[in-house]
């Protein structure tokens, strides 16, 4: 008997969120490369990619250097923490954290007050490369900013965090138009 798999959709199809916002893409003439969110994973995929290049010699992968930072700025502490904060399920987030242990990035310790839980701590070593993530980011995310302004870059971040919130907010409570500077 399979089990009920939990839909991550925020939204279902119908006549009600056609009603609630202007429609910017229609079936009849939708043009991926148009697409707000190909362009987003586009930009996602080329700026991972740089990263990865700049990270090549610390030896860190994109996978790897994620749940790094994350254990670093204290976002996660845990095995299941971690493959909370990074998307991934349990037998993929045990085979990362191998790899980060063999490398002598991090240690895995059982709690003394729960044995079912499992710590992550960052060696010494680990916290090195993870402290150098910041630089690579920044420099990365700033060559991708290029050419833009202060208000520009705000704006562009306000209009993401808007995404966001609608991706967040149940279609019936989202707001039917708007100026497109109102962020």
């Amino acid at each position: 008997m399979k089990s009920a798999k939990k839909s991550n959709c925020s939204s279902q199809p119908g006549a009600d969120s056609a009603a609630l916002a202007i429609e910017f893409y229609r079936a009849d003439a939708y043009a991926p490369e148009d697409s707000v969110g190909y362009l987003m994973r586009r930009v996602l995929t080329q700026a991972a990619q740089e990263v990865e290049c700049q990270l090549q010699a610390s030896d860190l992968t994109n996978a790897q250097w994620v749940p790094l930072f994350k254990l670093f700025m204290g976002q996660a502490s845990t095995a299941a923490e971690l493959a909370r904060e990074c998307h991934l399920d349990g037998g993929a987030m045990t085979r990362l954290l191998d790899r980060l242990e063999a490398k002598g990035l991090c240690r895995r310790m059982r709690s003394l007050a729960d044995r079912r839980v499992v710590h992550i701590e960052l060696t010494a070593i680990g916290r090195t490369a993870a402290a150098g993530i910041p630089e690579i980011l920044s420099r990365v995310q700033n060559a991708h900013l290029a050419g833009f302004s202060l208000e520009e870059f705000e704006t562009l971040k306000a209009f993401l965090r808007r995404m966001l919130g609608n991706a967040q907010t149940p279609p019936s409570t989202q707001p039917t138009s708007g100026s497109p500077h109102e962020a």
